[in-house]
């Protein structure tokens, strides 16, 4: 008796994290028809599995992943949603040329448009941007209204030193996706390297990207040539409720009369190539960190500081 109270008790528990209420007084028959399988756990079920591999690497718990996928596979067999979770964890653990191979094999089947931005991803991270530009492309042709997709074409066209080509998409995904940090990041960036430094500025002060992030952009900014006529803050300053009304029915900025500060003086050839790539892949390490969680709601404490 005390050890079908013990499994009872447990398996409660297993019926709990899947959203199912009511077990103390649910009858086995019953508790059959809700779950679809006598005695499941969770991880019985190849589509819960596999979500639970995607909460690990949205937490940036890439390594963890991977042993996963390995479980996954070895009970369900290999498939293309397998293969880019993969890819996903092998990129983002270094192992570029395994991560290549296992997207190039999706550009064939049902995930091609995430096979070819996934080679897209790894040319830039190995500095091959016109490559990444060949690769992006291919992956819109398949999925045209992809906001991070559009916003890692732009970027990997400022990259190819064709910021110009990049306004397009680059907008696109800001209109697509305004409030992700990452596309921000990007317009942000593109909106320097036009030499637009103060409506960058206020684009970060809007979207209220970490200071990490902003000087991330600054610094690569600047390793390609871009010097700014102001310098960009790291934080947003903080504004009466006067003043945000006064920002909100300002005109868009204009280039001011006087001549913009002049851009550093950069190293030839390879040393400007290394330097531009180091700052590229700073960036995209800070990019690629786990979104901070929402803030809670306010619980109306006096005096408790607001989340940025």
């Amino acid at each position: 008796m005390r050890y079908t109270l013990m499994f009872r008790l447990g398996f409660c528990t297993a019926l709990l994290a899947l959203g199912l209420g009511g077990c103390v007084t649910m009858p086995p028959d019953e508790i059959e028809q809700k779950t679809g399988q006598s005695g499941n756990t969770p991880l019985d079920n190849q589509a819960t599995h596999a979500t639970l591999v995607r909460q690990m690497q949205d937490k940036g718990m890439w390594y963890a992943s991977l042993a996963h996928i390995d479980a996954l596979e070895k009970r369900w067999g290999v498939s293309d949603d397998s293969r880019l979770l993969r890819a996903q964890a092998l990129r983002h653990t270094d192992q570029l040329d395994e991560a290549a191979t296992l997207y190039r094999q999706l550009t064939t089947g049902s995930q091609r448009a995430a096979g070819w931005h996934g080679l897209g991803l790894v040319a830039g991270a190995q500095g091959r941007y016109a490559d990444a530009v060949r690769d992006f492309e291919r992956a819109r042709q398949v999925n045209p209204t992809d906001g991070l997709l559009l916003s890692d074409l732009g970027f990997a066209y400022i990259m190819d030193d064709r910021s110009d080509d990049a306004r397009l998409p680059i907008m696109q995904a800001m209109q697509l996706l305004p409030e992700h940090p990452k596309v921000s990041s990007n317009m942000a960036l593109f909106l320097l390297v036009q030499n637009k430094p103060e409506e960058a500025a206020r684009l970060m002060n809007e979207r209220r990207l970490p200071p990490a992030t902003r000087q991330a952009i600054e610094r690569l900014a600047r390793s390609m040539g871009h010097g700014t006529a102001v310098l960009l803050p790291e934080s947003p300053p903080a504004q009466a409720p006067q003043a945000q009304a006064s920002a909100a029915r300002a005109p868009s900025w204009q280039p001011p009369e006087t001549t913009a500060t002049a851009s550093p003086a950069l190293p030839p050839g390879p040393e400007r190539e290394a330097l531009v790539l180091r700052a590229s892949l700073q960036l995209s390490r800070v990019l690629d960190q786990p979104l901070p969680a929402a803030a809670p709601a306010n619980t109306g404490r006096a005096g408790a500081p607001s989340t940025p």
